[in-house]
């Protein structure tokens, strides 16, 4: 899967829609993300550069499109999920400096290439009796740092002819000055993927509204495909979720399994259908404030929003997200008024100082007024620091990660992590056990006493004070399997305030909501309720 004309196409949630497709036509899928990028993951990077960092069970910090991944299918994902040009020339790099290559001159071709190559071969070994292998391309075509993946991508095709088809995402302009469809910016992009030596199969349009007959015609003759494999993709009226319906009226997955000479089984969407007529039909809509410091780019906490949609699909109400900056919500003087009007509010993670007074007063209204509050990572630490500084009375308790200098550090670095230099890949990262205090909302919410979640942090809970803060009504309802991590927190005599040191957001699906987000609108929804 390859994308043209420009980026911020849909090239993640295209392919999370076909291998949807492929899925419940009973074939078995993996997902590998190719990022042209030199970083060795997203990790390091400011969420306003690369919105947010996905992470996996194993523990790898991937591409915002292994999301997309998770929420459209049951792919294997993994750290041979996704692909990054620092990780293939690390690697490579690594191996010249052992003598692996004996002396030879080490080259973009073969040696990058061939990493390349080797990578996609892993991904189709991350699970067994996996049959397709959907590999996404980051960039643009004609992306000088996109090269290498294309030449690779051209050789695999090259030595696995039978195995293999390219489908090209595209976009098809409407200018309103002409008042014209414009084919020409396709034409170039298949232009260019030609001249690299890849003729697609397949061209997917991304478009305003569908395609007339007369342009697929254009398209088909201009770009040496056939008419049939000229697909439009325009643009969702409702939801995303919408775009493996509309690729399947198409016939785009058929044409996938006669092109890769697959069985066409039947296929059965009926709970994707049925998950979007409640989607589409809410009976009653719930506001949900996030108070943040990366809401100006729409991606930076895109799991957060989409299971916050999740937990609204799951009590069969629509959704408002209001969206507050977390250094601006004390401009004004009064907390109040910069938060009035929500239902519950949710406090997402994040690293560093700017806004977190804003947040600490965030979790204060919410204990103070009753209002459902849900804390992620970071979240549930700015919950513990508001709770002792104005429940225990500790005024200068803080988070070492704030203040190293705090006499009462409430939140302290891990003790694996103080002789840490490097920042990427050392965090607590992936999927660690929770065992869930009977009794607690967390384990009302699971169902079950030992649940598994993602992490991605480096400071934790300071059990020093776990005593103090349960005498004073701040639940220690999870702790970590094996450890004593506290993992989750309550505040007692409250309709639901609820922070976890971990990521739910990234194990929520729209036919699987989340069970935190689950309860979190519904506590919302009874608060809305009790205010009419």
């Amino acid at each position: 899967m390859s994308g043209g004309v420009v980026s911020s196409l849909g090239k993640g949630l295209t392919s999370a829609s076909i291998a949807m497709l492929l899925e419940k036509r009973g074939i078995k899928v993996a997902l590998l993300k190719l990022d042209p990028y030199l970083n060795v993951d997203p990790g390091t990077m400011n969420p306003f550069q690369h919105g947010e960092v996905y992470v996996t069970d194993d523990g790898a910090e991937t591409d915002l499109d292994l999301g997309h991944y998770f929420r459209y299918t049951n792919s294997p994902l993994s750290r041979a999920s996704n692909a990054t040009s620092g990780q293939i020339y690390d690697t490579v790099i690594k191996r010249e400096r052992r003598g692996d290559y004996l002396g030879k001159t080490v080259q973009v071709i073969p040696h990058i290439t061939d990493e390349i190559k080797q990578r996609i071969l892993h991904a189709s070994k991350s699970d067994s009796g996996v049959q397709v292998v959907i590999v996404e391309i980051g960039g643009t075509v004609g992306d000088i740092e996109s090269l290498p993946f294309f030449e690779a991508i051209r050789q695999f095709r090259y030595e696995r002819p039978r195995d293999c088809i390219n489908l090209h995402l595209t976009y098809v302009p409407f200018l309103t000055a002409a008042g014209e469809v414009k084919t020409k910016p396709t034409q170039h992009s298949v232009q260019i993927l030609r001249g690299i030596g890849i003729i697609p199969d397949i061209i997917l349009c991304r478009c305003d509204d569908s395609l007339d007959e007369d342009i697929k015609d254009k398209i088909s003759l201009f770009c040496s495909v056939p008419k049939e494999a000229v697909i439009d993709e325009p643009n969702v009226k409702e939801s995303i979720y919408e775009v493996p319906l509309m690729l399947n009226k198409q016939g785009l997955d058929e044409k996938i399994c006669s092109l890769l000479d697959l069985p066409i089984g039947p296929i059965d969407l009926s709970d994707w259908k049925k998950m979007l007529t409640t989607l589409l039909n809410p009976k009653g809509k719930v506001v949900i404030g996030i108070v943040g410091k990366y809401l100006q780019h729409q991606d930076a906490y895109k799991s957060v929003f989409e299971s916050l949609h999740h937990g609204a699909l799951a009590n069969n109400v629509d959704i408002e997200i209001r969206r507050f900056e977390a250094e601006k919500v004390l401009e004004h003087g009064c907390i109040d008024e910069s938060l009035k009007g929500c239902d519950g509010y949710l406090v997402p993670g994040g690293f560093g100082e700017r806004g977190w007074m804003g947040k600490i007063m965030t979790a204060k209204y919410c204990r103070e007024k009753n209002i459902p509050y849900l804390g992620l990572c970071l979240g549930m630490q700015v919950m513990c620091v508001e709770f002792a500084r104005h429940v225990l009375g500790l005024k200068d308790a803080n988070t070492t990660e704030i203040d190293p200098q705090t006499t009462n550090p409430i939140i302290s670095l891990l003790s694996e992590q103080k002789g840490v230099q490097d920042l990427g890949g050392t965090m607590r990262l992936g999927a660690y056990k929770c065992r869930l205090k009977e009794g607690s909302k967390a384990r009302l919410a699971y169902g079950s006493d030992v649940i598994s979640e993602r992490h991605r942090h480096r400071f934790e809970f300071n059990n020093l004070y776990k005593e103090r803060c349960e005498e004073n009504g701040l639940n220690i309802a999870g702790h970590m399997e094996g450890a004593n991590l506290c993992e989750i927190v309550e505040v007692e005599n409250h309709p639901w305030m609820v922070g976890v040191q971990f990521h739910p957001e990234f194990k929520s699906k729209p036919t699987e909501p989340h069970p935190l987000f689950r309860d979190f609108i519904a506590a919302a929804l009874k608060q809305q309720q009790q205010q009419q």
